[in-house]
């Protein structure tokens, strides 16, 4: 028994030495973890690195937290140093995050000019898709109409983004065109019968047309499939719809 304690002493105490080992070990890691962390940051705020990624990564967290003044500092600063590999999110921000649809477009075409024989995707969204957000958010619908194409041309048909449908859909209803927009609001719900934009945007064009009946018929669907809308906790959508909107066009249907 007493030679079973002695060893179990000296296993207690091994672990014990190896716990404050790695202890030190841990702390002076932090610390020049810390140290190295300061000296980044400095050479970032100086304008001393060449290296656009350190600018990149440094902007987010300002454009996470909407200090967009501080992030574009450096931010353009990485645009400056690579272009081609950061002007997409730089683009990306301009459109989800300021809506200025004119400088987003500017880069994206920019972008698109430097890497002509490649389809870019910022932040893994095509470029088509955003510069045809970028034409419908600026309300010149026949231009996002081309870029929204586009996007299917590329893309086919079964893989493109089923919001490029709803938004050639909402672009047609925009021009007045009310049958067109119908049957773009239908491609999307054939990619998938959850779509709720569509069949919202499907009941207010047969409101146009006059067919009230199969409006109402529309709305109901867009209702009972509200928890698929497209949705982000970080970014408002330029086709994001609400239930509210949809109960007081059901409202107007029903009275």
């Amino acid at each position: 028994m007493k030679k079973f304690f002695k060893i179990f002493g000296y296993i207690a105490l091994t672990i014990f030495v190896i716990a404050i080992i790695f202890g030190i070990y841990l702390y002076f890691w932090n610390e020049n973890r810390i140290e190295k962390s300061k000296k980044l940051s400095q050479r970032i705020e100086s304008f001393q690195s060449q290296d656009s990624n350190e600018y990149m990564e440094y902007s987010v967290d300002f454009n996470k937290a909407g200090d967009f003044e501080n992030g574009f500092k450096y931010l353009n600063k990485a645009v400056e140093l690579e272009p081609e590999m950061h002007l997409g999110y730089r683009g990306w921000i301009r459109l989800r995050k300021l809506r200025d649809f004119d400088k987003a477009l500017a880069d994206f075409e920019r972008l698109d000019s430097l890497t002509p024989n490649f389809v870019d995707a910022p932040w893994n969204e095509n470029i088509d898709f955003l510069r045809g957000e970028c034409y419908f958010g600026k309300k010149d619908y026949k231009k996002a109409i081309e870029s929204f194409n586009l996007n299917v041309k590329n893309n086919k048909e079964d893989w493109v983004d089923i919001h490029t449908f709803v938004y050639l859909g909402l672009c047609e209803y925009e021009l007045g065109n009310y049958e067109k927009a119908i049957s773009e609001f239908e491609r999307a719900l054939a990619q998938s019968k959850y779509t709720t934009e569509s069949f919202f945007g499907i009941s207010k064009a047969f409101y146009k047309l006059g067919n009230i009946e199969k409006a109402k018929e529309n709305i109901l669907e867009a209702e009972k499939n509200i928890d698929y809308k497209r949705n982000d906790i970080y970014n408002e959508f330029l086709n994001e719809i609400y239930l509210s909107e949809i109960l007081e066009f059901k409202k107007l249907l029903f009275k």
